[in-house]
Protein backbone atom coordinates (compact mmCIF):
# COMPACT_ATOMS: atom_id res chain seq x y z
CA UNK A 1 0.00 0.00 0.00
CA UNK A 2 1.72 3.35 -0.79
CA UNK A 3 -0.13 5.46 2.12
CA UNK A 4 -0.87 3.79 5.14
CA UNK A 5 -4.41 6.43 5.16
CA UNK A 6 -5.56 4.47 1.99
CA UNK A 7 -7.28 1.06 2.82
CA UNK A 8 -7.46 -1.66 0.11
CA UNK A 9 -11.09 -3.22 0.01
CA UNK A 10 -13.32 -5.09 -3.04
CA UNK A 11 -16.14 -4.12 -4.28
CA UNK A 12 -18.31 -6.19 -2.25
CA UNK A 13 -16.82 -4.97 0.80
CA UNK A 14 -17.36 -1.54 -0.03
CA UNK A 15 -21.29 -1.49 -1.08
CA UNK A 16 -23.99 -3.73 -2.23
CA UNK A 17 -24.30 -5.34 -5.44
CA UNK A 18 -27.30 -5.96 -7.49
CA UNK A 19 -27.79 -7.71 -11.32
CA UNK A 20 -30.58 -6.42 -13.43
CA UNK A 21 -33.21 -8.58 -14.44
CA UNK A 22 -35.45 -7.85 -17.33
CA UNK A 23 -39.65 -7.75 -16.36
CA UNK A 24 -42.02 -9.47 -19.02
CA UNK A 25 -42.21 -7.78 -21.96
CA UNK A 26 -46.13 -9.27 -22.77
CA UNK A 27 -47.21 -8.29 -19.53
CA UNK A 28 -49.68 -5.32 -19.96
CA UNK A 29 -48.50 -1.92 -17.83
CA UNK A 30 -45.33 -2.55 -17.41
CA UNK A 31 -43.36 -0.43 -19.84
CA UNK A 32 -44.17 3.22 -21.46
CA UNK A 33 -44.07 4.76 -17.53
CA UNK A 34 -41.08 7.19 -16.85
CA UNK A 35 -38.76 5.13 -14.81
CA UNK A 36 -35.09 4.51 -16.28
CA UNK A 37 -34.84 0.75 -17.88
CA UNK A 38 -31.11 1.08 -18.38
CA UNK A 39 -28.98 -1.20 -21.06
CA UNK A 40 -25.55 -1.18 -21.87
CA UNK A 41 -26.59 1.12 -25.17
CA UNK A 42 -27.95 4.20 -22.12
CA UNK A 43 -24.53 4.04 -20.54
CA UNK A 44 -21.38 5.79 -22.07
CA UNK A 45 -23.63 9.11 -22.81
CA UNK A 46 -23.23 11.02 -19.88
CA UNK A 47 -21.61 10.67 -16.61
CA UNK A 48 -25.36 11.08 -14.67
CA UNK A 49 -27.84 8.29 -16.44
CA UNK A 50 -31.57 9.76 -15.92
CA UNK A 51 -33.17 8.60 -19.17
CA UNK A 52 -33.18 5.65 -21.43
CA UNK A 53 -34.60 4.01 -24.62
CA UNK A 54 -36.88 1.83 -22.18
CA UNK A 55 -38.76 3.25 -19.35
CA UNK A 56 -40.84 1.51 -16.43
CA UNK A 57 -44.00 2.30 -15.20
CA UNK A 58 -44.13 1.21 -11.29
CA UNK A 59 -46.07 -1.84 -12.65
CA UNK A 60 -42.79 -2.55 -14.23
CA UNK A 61 -40.80 -1.82 -11.23
CA UNK A 62 -42.47 -4.73 -9.11
CA UNK A 63 -41.16 -6.92 -11.41
CA UNK A 64 -37.45 -5.37 -11.89
CA UNK A 65 -34.51 -5.13 -9.00
CA UNK A 66 -34.73 -1.04 -8.15
CA UNK A 67 -31.81 0.46 -7.23
CA UNK A 68 -31.35 3.87 -5.79
CA UNK A 69 -30.17 7.36 -6.79
CA UNK A 70 -26.23 7.93 -6.61
CA UNK A 71 -25.67 3.74 -7.38
CA UNK A 72 -22.51 2.74 -9.81
CA UNK A 73 -23.96 1.18 -12.80
CA UNK A 74 -21.35 -1.18 -15.04
CA UNK A 75 -21.81 -3.73 -17.88
CA UNK A 76 -20.45 -7.32 -16.89
CA UNK A 77 -21.72 -8.91 -20.13
CA UNK A 78 -20.58 -9.07 -23.62
CA UNK A 79 -18.92 -6.71 -25.93
CA UNK A 80 -19.75 -4.01 -23.83
CA UNK A 81 -17.99 -4.67 -20.69
CA UNK A 82 -17.16 -1.77 -18.78
CA UNK A 83 -19.13 1.16 -19.90
CA UNK A 84 -20.47 2.45 -16.40
CA UNK A 85 -22.88 5.62 -15.33
CA UNK A 86 -24.05 6.95 -12.56
CA UNK A 87 -27.83 6.54 -11.35
CA UNK A 88 -29.34 10.18 -11.23
CA UNK A 89 -32.77 8.65 -9.95
CA UNK A 90 -33.81 5.43 -8.93
CA UNK A 91 -34.23 3.30 -11.59
CA UNK A 92 -33.91 -0.32 -12.45
CA UNK A 93 -31.12 -2.11 -14.94
CA UNK A 94 -30.91 -5.45 -17.24
CA UNK A 95 -29.11 -8.74 -16.76
CA UNK A 96 -25.91 -7.17 -18.42
CA UNK A 97 -24.99 -4.63 -15.73
CA UNK A 98 -24.40 -4.57 -12.40
CA UNK A 99 -25.42 -2.27 -9.52
CA UNK A 100 -23.17 -0.74 -6.70
CA UNK A 101 -25.16 0.74 -4.01
CA UNK A 102 -22.60 2.04 -2.25
CA UNK A 103 -22.22 2.03 1.77
CA UNK A 104 -22.21 5.78 2.48
CA UNK A 105 -19.53 5.52 5.52
CA UNK A 106 -17.59 3.76 3.35
CA UNK A 107 -16.98 4.98 -0.10
CA UNK A 108 -18.79 7.50 -2.63
CA UNK A 109 -19.94 6.64 -5.56
CA UNK A 110 -18.48 9.00 -7.88
CA UNK A 111 -15.14 7.74 -6.52
CA UNK A 112 -16.45 4.32 -7.19
CA UNK A 113 -17.22 5.36 -11.00
CA UNK A 114 -14.06 6.61 -11.78
CA UNK A 115 -11.95 3.65 -10.55
CA UNK A 116 -13.95 0.97 -12.03
CA UNK A 117 -13.90 3.25 -15.41
CA UNK A 118 -9.72 3.41 -14.87
CA UNK A 119 -9.74 -0.41 -14.38
CA UNK A 120 -12.50 -1.81 -16.94
CA UNK A 121 -9.90 -3.49 -19.02
CA UNK A 122 -8.40 -5.46 -16.63
CA UNK A 123 -12.11 -6.15 -15.24
CA UNK A 124 -13.21 -7.61 -18.89
CA UNK A 125 -9.91 -9.37 -19.21
CA UNK A 126 -12.10 -11.46 -15.94
CA UNK A 127 -14.45 -12.82 -18.69
CA UNK A 128 -12.06 -15.20 -19.63
CA UNK A 129 -12.05 -16.34 -23.65
CA UNK A 130 -15.50 -17.99 -23.33
CA UNK A 131 -18.21 -17.14 -26.53
CA UNK A 132 -20.23 -14.47 -24.48
CA UNK A 133 -17.70 -12.66 -22.18
CA UNK A 134 -19.07 -12.74 -18.38
CA UNK A 135 -18.20 -11.32 -15.27
CA UNK A 136 -20.16 -12.98 -13.14
CA UNK A 137 -21.17 -11.08 -9.50
CA UNK A 138 -19.16 -12.88 -7.21
CA UNK A 139 -16.26 -12.07 -9.58
CA UNK A 140 -17.51 -8.69 -9.50
CA UNK A 141 -17.02 -8.14 -5.92
CA UNK A 142 -13.96 -9.65 -5.00
CA UNK A 143 -12.14 -6.95 -7.73
CA UNK A 144 -10.39 -4.21 -5.11
CA UNK A 145 -8.91 -1.50 -5.07
CA UNK A 146 -7.01 0.83 -2.62
CA UNK A 147 -9.49 3.48 -1.13
CA UNK A 148 -8.29 7.02 0.06
CA UNK A 149 -10.64 8.15 3.22
CA UNK A 150 -13.84 9.41 2.38
CA UNK A 151 -13.19 13.50 2.19
CA UNK A 152 -10.06 12.42 -0.51
CA UNK A 153 -12.57 10.46 -2.05
CA UNK A 154 -15.11 13.08 -2.68
CA UNK A 155 -12.12 15.58 -3.65
CA UNK A 156 -10.67 13.50 -5.79
CA UNK A 157 -14.37 12.87 -7.90
CA UNK A 158 -15.00 15.99 -7.86
CA UNK A 159 -11.91 17.22 -9.97
CA UNK A 160 -12.51 14.17 -12.34
CA UNK A 161 -16.39 15.33 -12.84
CA UNK A 162 -15.08 18.70 -13.47
CA UNK A 163 -13.13 17.16 -16.69
CA UNK A 164 -16.13 15.49 -17.28
CA UNK A 165 -18.54 18.35 -17.66
CA UNK A 166 -16.38 19.76 -19.77
CA UNK A 167 -15.75 17.13 -22.07
CA UNK A 168 -19.63 17.13 -22.21
CA UNK A 169 -19.87 20.58 -22.59
CA UNK A 170 -17.60 20.40 -25.58
CA UNK A 171 -19.48 17.39 -27.12
CA UNK A 172 -23.14 19.35 -26.94
CA UNK A 173 -20.85 21.78 -29.37
CA UNK A 174 -19.83 19.16 -31.22
CA UNK A 175 -23.56 18.20 -31.69
CA UNK A 176 -24.77 21.72 -32.53
CA UNK A 177 -21.98 21.90 -35.30
CA UNK A 178 -23.18 18.07 -36.78
CA UNK A 179 -26.63 19.84 -36.80
CA UNK A 180 -26.10 23.33 -38.36
CA UNK A 181 -24.18 20.98 -41.14
CA UNK A 182 -27.13 18.75 -41.67
CA UNK A 183 -28.88 22.26 -42.16
CA UNK A 184 -26.64 23.79 -44.39
CA UNK A 185 -26.95 20.48 -46.60
CA UNK A 186 -30.86 20.70 -46.95
CA UNK A 187 -31.07 24.43 -46.91
CA UNK A 188 -28.14 26.63 -47.83
CA UNK A 189 -26.94 23.63 -50.41
CA UNK A 190 -30.30 23.43 -52.13
CA UNK A 191 -31.26 26.99 -53.19
CA UNK A 192 -33.84 27.40 -50.33
CA UNK A 193 -31.62 29.41 -48.29
CA UNK A 194 -29.57 32.03 -49.78
CA UNK A 195 -27.28 33.78 -48.57
CA UNK A 196 -27.88 38.32 -48.43
CA UNK A 197 -26.62 39.37 -51.01
CA UNK A 198 -26.91 36.91 -53.78
CA UNK A 199 -29.89 36.06 -56.49
CA UNK A 200 -28.34 34.69 -59.18
CA UNK A 201 -29.95 31.51 -60.38
CA UNK A 202 -29.28 27.96 -59.60
CA UNK A 203 -29.35 25.67 -62.00
CA UNK A 204 -29.38 21.93 -62.51
CA UNK A 205 -26.39 20.06 -63.97
CA UNK A 206 -24.54 17.17 -64.57
CA UNK A 207 -21.78 16.58 -62.28
CA UNK A 208 -19.37 16.64 -65.76
CA UNK A 209 -20.28 20.11 -66.38
CA UNK A 210 -18.42 20.98 -63.20
CA UNK A 211 -16.07 18.23 -62.43
CA UNK A 212 -13.36 16.97 -65.01
CA UNK A 213 -11.59 13.85 -65.02
CA UNK A 214 -7.88 14.38 -65.72
CA UNK A 215 -6.83 10.74 -65.71
CA UNK A 216 -2.92 11.74 -64.50
CA UNK A 217 -1.10 9.06 -63.20
CA UNK A 218 1.82 8.72 -60.43
CA UNK A 219 4.71 10.71 -61.06
CA UNK A 220 7.21 7.90 -59.36
CA UNK A 221 7.17 10.50 -55.98
CA UNK A 222 3.80 10.51 -54.83
CA UNK A 223 2.39 9.14 -51.15
CA UNK A 224 -0.58 5.94 -51.32
CA UNK A 225 -3.50 7.49 -49.95
CA UNK A 226 -6.88 5.67 -49.18
CA UNK A 227 -10.48 7.85 -48.63
CA UNK A 228 -11.89 7.39 -45.08
CA UNK A 229 -15.53 8.24 -44.18
CA UNK A 230 -14.58 10.54 -41.35
CA UNK A 231 -10.82 11.77 -42.22
CA UNK A 232 -11.41 11.47 -45.62
CA UNK A 233 -7.87 11.01 -48.20
CA UNK A 234 -5.27 10.21 -45.70
CA UNK A 235 -2.17 8.20 -46.15
CA UNK A 236 -2.31 4.25 -46.15
CA UNK A 237 0.78 3.93 -43.20
CA UNK A 238 -0.81 6.61 -41.33
CA UNK A 239 -4.38 5.82 -40.92
CA UNK A 240 -4.03 2.02 -41.38
CA UNK A 241 -0.42 0.81 -40.12
CA UNK A 242 1.08 -0.26 -43.71
CA UNK A 243 0.51 -0.31 -47.16
CA UNK A 244 -2.14 -1.85 -48.85
CA UNK A 245 -0.56 -0.58 -52.75
CA UNK A 246 0.82 -2.78 -55.10
CA UNK A 247 4.41 -3.31 -55.69
CA UNK A 248 4.09 -1.19 -58.86
CA UNK A 249 1.86 2.22 -58.18
CA UNK A 250 2.70 3.59 -62.10
CA UNK A 251 -1.00 3.11 -62.62
CA UNK A 252 -2.51 4.51 -60.17
CA UNK A 253 -4.30 7.69 -60.10
CA UNK A 254 -2.75 11.34 -59.02
CA UNK A 255 -4.96 13.18 -56.94
CA UNK A 256 -4.00 17.19 -56.88
CA UNK A 257 -5.01 19.56 -54.55
CA UNK A 258 -8.59 19.78 -53.96
CA UNK A 259 -9.95 16.93 -56.59
CA UNK A 260 -12.67 14.84 -55.91
CA UNK A 261 -12.52 11.63 -55.23
CA UNK A 262 -15.06 8.94 -55.65
CA UNK A 263 -14.18 5.32 -54.53
CA UNK A 264 -16.68 2.74 -55.55
CA UNK A 265 -15.86 0.67 -52.37
CA UNK A 266 -19.29 -0.06 -49.83
CA UNK A 267 -17.93 1.62 -46.24
CA UNK A 268 -20.74 1.11 -43.70
CA UNK A 269 -23.38 3.85 -44.41
CA UNK A 270 -22.18 4.34 -47.88
CA UNK A 271 -22.58 0.86 -49.58
CA UNK A 272 -22.48 2.65 -53.40
CA UNK A 273 -19.32 3.95 -52.08
CA UNK A 274 -17.52 7.40 -50.57
CA UNK A 275 -17.19 10.80 -52.57
CA UNK A 276 -14.69 13.04 -50.49
CA UNK A 277 -11.93 15.92 -51.59
CA UNK A 278 -8.40 15.96 -50.86
CA UNK A 279 -7.43 18.14 -48.59
CA UNK A 280 -4.12 17.15 -48.96
CA UNK A 281 -1.80 20.46 -49.71
CA UNK A 282 0.41 18.20 -52.51
CA UNK A 283 -0.28 15.93 -54.87
CA UNK A 284 -1.05 11.86 -53.72
CA UNK A 285 -1.76 8.80 -55.50
CA UNK A 286 -4.40 6.52 -55.04
CA UNK A 287 -5.63 2.80 -56.30
CA UNK A 288 -6.77 2.83 -60.07
CA UNK A 289 -10.37 1.60 -58.99
CA UNK A 290 -10.78 5.34 -57.79
CA UNK A 291 -12.43 8.08 -58.95
CA UNK A 292 -10.65 11.21 -59.60
CA UNK A 293 -11.93 14.85 -60.39
CA UNK A 294 -10.74 18.29 -60.66
CA UNK A 295 -13.72 20.39 -59.86
CA UNK A 296 -14.25 23.84 -61.85
CA UNK A 297 -13.78 25.77 -58.80
CA UNK A 298 -12.26 25.41 -55.63
CA UNK A 299 -15.45 26.39 -54.14
CA UNK A 300 -17.28 24.13 -55.55
CA UNK A 301 -15.43 21.20 -54.55
CA UNK A 302 -15.72 22.13 -50.73
CA UNK A 303 -19.32 22.41 -51.78
CA UNK A 304 -19.65 18.95 -52.89
CA UNK A 305 -17.18 17.50 -50.62
CA UNK A 306 -19.57 18.94 -47.56
CA UNK A 307 -23.07 17.79 -49.72
CA UNK A 308 -21.55 14.01 -50.29
CA UNK A 309 -20.90 14.09 -45.99
CA UNK A 310 -24.92 12.58 -45.43
CA UNK A 311 -25.13 8.75 -46.74
CA UNK A 312 -28.39 9.70 -47.70
CA UNK A 313 -27.51 12.74 -50.49
CA UNK A 314 -24.70 9.91 -51.46
CA UNK A 315 -27.28 7.24 -51.78
CA UNK A 316 -29.72 9.76 -53.39
CA UNK A 317 -26.96 10.78 -56.27
CA UNK A 318 -25.43 7.81 -56.68
CA UNK A 319 -28.53 4.91 -56.56
CA UNK A 320 -30.01 6.43 -60.15
CA UNK A 321 -26.48 5.66 -61.74
CA UNK A 322 -25.92 1.95 -60.63
CA UNK A 323 -25.69 -0.38 -63.41
CA UNK A 324 -25.47 -3.92 -62.52
CA UNK A 325 -22.70 -6.36 -63.98
CA UNK A 326 -23.21 -9.91 -65.61
CA UNK A 327 -23.32 -11.52 -62.10
CA UNK A 328 -25.93 -8.92 -60.86
CA UNK A 329 -22.68 -6.78 -59.13
CA UNK A 330 -23.18 -3.47 -58.63
CA UNK A 331 -20.88 -0.93 -61.08
CA UNK A 332 -20.85 2.69 -61.39
CA UNK A 333 -18.04 3.66 -64.24
CA UNK A 334 -16.33 7.35 -63.82
CA UNK A 335 -18.18 8.72 -66.92
CA UNK A 336 -21.30 7.37 -65.50
CA UNK A 337 -20.33 9.34 -62.20
CA UNK A 338 -20.47 12.28 -64.15
CA UNK A 339 -23.79 11.80 -65.59
CA UNK A 340 -25.77 11.98 -61.84
CA UNK A 341 -27.34 15.90 -61.80
CA UNK A 342 -27.55 18.50 -59.03
CA UNK A 343 -29.11 21.77 -58.21
CA UNK A 344 -25.72 24.02 -58.13
CA UNK A 345 -25.12 28.24 -57.68
CA UNK A 346 -23.63 29.20 -60.80
CA UNK A 347 -22.03 32.53 -59.56
CA UNK A 348 -18.76 32.24 -58.83
CA UNK A 349 -19.12 34.61 -55.79
CA UNK A 350 -22.10 33.10 -54.30
CA UNK A 351 -20.02 29.67 -54.56
CA UNK A 352 -17.03 30.82 -52.82
CA UNK A 353 -19.41 32.72 -49.72
CA UNK A 354 -20.97 29.32 -49.39
CA UNK A 355 -17.67 27.57 -49.65
CA UNK A 356 -16.41 30.13 -46.64
CA UNK A 357 -19.79 29.09 -44.46
CA UNK A 358 -18.68 25.62 -44.95
CA UNK A 359 -14.94 25.85 -44.12
CA UNK A 360 -15.85 27.96 -41.01
CA UNK A 361 -18.07 25.17 -39.90
CA UNK A 362 -15.16 22.74 -40.54
CA UNK A 363 -12.73 24.60 -38.71
CA UNK A 364 -15.03 25.16 -35.83
CA UNK A 365 -15.48 21.51 -35.56
CA UNK A 366 -12.26 20.35 -36.30
CA UNK A 367 -10.90 22.50 -33.00
CA UNK A 368 -14.27 21.01 -30.64
CA UNK A 369 -12.95 17.63 -31.53
CA UNK A 370 -9.17 18.78 -30.96
CA UNK A 371 -10.33 19.85 -27.90
CA UNK A 372 -12.37 17.11 -26.61
CA UNK A 373 -9.02 14.79 -27.29
CA UNK A 374 -6.72 16.53 -25.09
CA UNK A 375 -9.54 17.03 -22.37
CA UNK A 376 -9.87 13.67 -22.66
CA UNK A 377 -6.41 12.55 -22.44
CA UNK A 378 -5.89 14.44 -19.43
CA UNK A 379 -8.22 13.17 -17.78
CA UNK A 380 -7.30 9.53 -18.50
CA UNK A 381 -3.89 10.93 -17.02
CA UNK A 382 -5.07 12.31 -14.03
CA UNK A 383 -7.72 9.32 -13.17
CA UNK A 384 -4.33 7.15 -12.75
CA UNK A 385 -2.72 9.73 -10.66
CA UNK A 386 -4.90 10.09 -8.59
CA UNK A 387 -7.02 6.81 -8.52
CA UNK A 388 -3.48 5.09 -7.76
CA UNK A 389 -2.82 8.00 -4.73
CA UNK A 390 0.51 8.69 -6.89
CA UNK A 391 -0.79 12.52 -6.44
CA UNK A 392 -2.57 13.31 -3.55
CA UNK A 393 -5.29 16.35 -2.85
CA UNK A 394 -5.23 18.67 -0.34
CA UNK A 395 -8.93 18.47 1.67
CA UNK A 396 -10.44 21.42 4.00
CA UNK A 397 -11.12 21.20 6.92
CA UNK A 398 -15.02 21.92 6.82
CA UNK A 399 -14.71 18.78 3.90
CA UNK A 400 -13.18 16.75 6.66
CA UNK A 401 -16.14 17.25 8.85
CA UNK A 402 -18.79 16.89 6.55
CA UNK A 403 -16.84 13.54 6.13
Amino acid sequence: MRYKDWTKASIGEIGRVVTGTTPSTTSPGYYGGDIPFVAPGDLGKSLFVATAEKMLTEAGMTQAKPVPKGSVLFTCIGATIGKAGIAACELATNQQINAVICDTNKADSTFVYYLLALRSESIKRLAGTQAIPIVNKSTFEDVTAPFPPLPEQRKIAEILCAWDEAIEKLEALRTANIRRRIWLRTRLFTGKTRLLGFSGAWREVALGEVLNEHRLSSAGTEEVFSVSVHKGLVNQIEHLGRSFAAAETGHYNRVLPGDVVYTKSPTGDFPLGIIKRSRADRDVIVSPLYGVFTPATRALGIILDSYFESPLMVRNYLHPLVQKGAKNTIAITNSRFLEGKLKLPMDPAEQSAIADVVETSRAELVGIEAEIETLTRQKRGLMQKLLTGEWRVKVGEEEEVAA
